[in-house]
């Protein structure tokens, strides 16, 4: 695998074909969750946060996921619009490191992607406050019981406050496992959208 790896770092000038390439891999042989990813935001104080979100979208405009946008991860970004997020894929022994701007998508992107959701996880978005203080459970599935009998028989509309982010890559980077830590590792950059990518090959 390392020297079929190789030979993709060395052939691909574009960092989102090579992305596509290893995550239809991963979505192959990753038992659980292969869209899994890392998010990292900073609060304002510039101390990092993370947690494990779903890639929902992934093409040469960048990597999108959806949130409430009222968590504490939708404020951070709505303070400082900067993200990074790492995908690893242990069955394959791969990772993909991004960083970059983030924008928000588009409300008929939401929407879509939203009436694409089963209905209990539309009921359970538009019941939780994220983030915010619950003071039991009992108060939450009342929420979510009181919604499926207001939304009885008909559709679940998008909450005003759900919607997705896009993270606009100024730097991609790929790991690939390699034996006795000879590890391969190539990060391509851009000084912008829509700008040019460069590529070079890092110690592992």
């Amino acid at each position: 695998m390392t020297e079929l790896i190789s030979r993709d770092f060395a052939d691909s000038a574009d960092p989102f074909e090579l992305f596509n390439a290893w995550f239809a891999e991963a979505k192959k042989a990753e038992p659980n969750d292969p869209d899994a990813m890392a998010l990292a935001t900073v609060d304002t104080t510039g101390l990092p946060d993370v947690r494990m979100v779903l890639l929902k979208a992934a093409d040469e405009r960048g990597f999108v996921f959806y949130t409430n946008e009222e968590s504490v991860k939708g404020g951070e970004l709505a303070t400082n619009p900067k993200a990074a997020l790492v995908l690893h894929w242990k069955s394959t022994r791969r990772q993909v490191r991004v960083r970059g701007l983030v924008e928000r998508v588009t409300a008929s992107e939401a929407d879509a992607y939203f009436a694409s959701r089963s209905r209990d996880s539309q009921i359970a978005a538009s019941a939780s406050d994220q983030s915010r203080p619950l003071d039991s459970r009992k108060t939450f599935e009342a929420r979510v019981a009181e919604l499926r009998k207001k939304f009885e028989g008909k559709g679940v509309p998008r909450p005003a406050h759900w919607g997705g982010y896009r993270i606009v890559p100024s730097e991609i980077e790929f790991w690939q496992n390699g034996p006795h830590r000879m590890h391969d590792r190539v990060r391509f950059s851009r000084a912008g959208a829509g700008g040019t990518w460069s590529k070079t090959r890092l110690y592992p």
